[in-house]
């Protein structure tokens, strides 16, 4: 008789995965000793003491639904909690757009974004023809769009989106490879604050973009999460999804999460959104969407969505959201203007307006890996090597010594490409 462990014995060829980039960061921040550490890596929200924020909505939400006779324990739909779904949608596409596009829309519930772009990432694999499974995302974005669509099967290609010797966006380099994409693409597009740029197309260039779009009959995917964060502004930042809407974009693919603008990090709360020709082809694609989330995690998480409902089914409520919106967004603003102006401060002679004509959570500095890499092991200021900097770790106690060491690793040193 073979002994008990040899039905293990496999296990001792599975080799070791590398850590993720940014929680790997955040890991080496927790174990350093220095009492003058910073992490700005993390994308998720700081208050003005460094600490995270829970919405005073949020919490009121939270009470409102513990003393619901109506709330449950119980599974949700495999689409997720229809009201919810429905809030979602009118969050983002406009509530008197729905009344044209509520029988148009297949949606369900996700896992945050991430989950939304991966259950969206399968649905264009399975129902894409053959030579039309590329997927066009910007150079650079999140570092997860890469892994999450080639785990879904689809061809990941790079479309040119950031100068780095501007520090700004490459519209002409976008419009180029978008042109040069085989007709029937996917084109990955963020729908405000860009990830980790910070920089969005102006409206005139969105109306290019969707010009180019149509032309080539590009599938456009919009990846939604910061809407309301991005400038404060919930209308506002949807313009780009309800423009491309009102053009007319057919099969337009909407990935929503309300980690960032709600703070529910940790409850993983979004939508897929797929705008069809109508109720026949809505309940058709729907059916295929819940085919793919029922093997995949049966059904969504109902809490945080439960959360979202009750704010936004709230008049009271909604308005002090968007009210607490606002404020997270107007400190980012602050920091990013402090932060050049004590840069100025320190003796920095290098323009550093791109900071503030970026918009979101990051700041795109333009430091190099290796001053990244001096920054952290000097001064304990913990990034990614891309000089992605999150403005919500930064305050009014640590400012003025993060502007100091970014003076100090870029002094003398280019920091845009030769």
């Amino acid at each position: 008789m073979k002994s008990p462990s040899s039905a293990s014995a496999y296990l001792a060829d599975v080799p070791l995965g590398a850590p993720d980039a940014i929680l790997g960061i955040n890991d080496n921040f927790k174990t350093c000793p220095s009492a003058d550490k910073v992490n700005l890596s993390i994308g998720a929200y700081r208050d003005e003491n460094g600490k995270p924020w829970i919405l005073p909505s949020v919490r009121a939400a939270e009470r409102a639904m513990l003393d619901s006779p109506t709330e449950n324990k119980e599974y949700s739909n495999i689409a997720g909690d229809p009201t919810y779904v429905n809030l979602a949608l009118k969050f983002a596409y406009g509530e008197k757009e729905m009344d044209v596009l509520g029988d148009k829309l297949a949606a369900v519930q996700t896992l945050s974004g991430t989950g939304s772009l991966r259950i969206g990432g399968e649905f264009l694999e399975r129902f894409s023809k053959e030579g039309q499974k590329s997927i066009y995302i910007p150079d650079p974005t999140w570092g997860n769009h890469i892994a999450v669509f080639r785990e879904a099967g689809l061809d990941v290609q790079r479309y040119r989106y950031y100068n780095p010797k501007t520090n700004r966006l490459d519209m002409d380099g976008m419009v180029e490879d978008l042109r040069n994409a085989p007709e029937g693409s996917i084109v990955l597009l963020h729908a405000c604050a860009h990830n980790p740029t910070g920089c969005d197309p102006t409206r005139d260039q969105w109306k290019v973009l969707s010009d180019l779009c149509k032309e080539k009959c590009l599938r456009v995917f919009f990846d939604s999460a910061y809407q309301g964060f991005a400038s404060g502004d919930a209308e506002a930042d949807a313009y780009a999804l309800r423009f491309f809407v009102k053009e007319g974009h057919g099969g337009l693919m909407l990935s929503q999460s309300f980690a960032k603008n709600f703070g529910l990090y940790g409850e993983r709360v979004g939508t897929l959104s797929v705008l069809t020709g109508g109720d026949e082809e809505r309940e058709r694609v729907l059916s295929q969407l819940k085919l793919i989330v029922r093997p995949m995690y049966s059904s969504p998480p109902i809490h945080g969505s439960g959360i979202v409902r009750t704010v936004l089914s709230s008049e009271s409520l909604r308005v002090q959201y968007y009210g607490e919106c606002e404020h997270m967004s107007n400190r980012i603003s602050s920091m990013r203007k402090i932060l050049v102006e004590k840069l100025k401060e320190a003796g920095s002679t290098h323009d550093w307006s791109h900071v503030t004509s970026q918009i979101g959570m990051f700041a795109y500095t333009g430091m190099s890996g290796d001053m990244c890499d001096r920054i952290t092991s000097e001064y304990f200021i913990f990034l990614t090597r891309n000089g992605r900097v999150s403005l919500a770790g930064l305050n009014e106690g640590n400012i003025e010594y993060v502007a100091k060491a970014i003076h100090a690793v870029t002094d003398g040193k280019s920091i845009t490409a030769e």
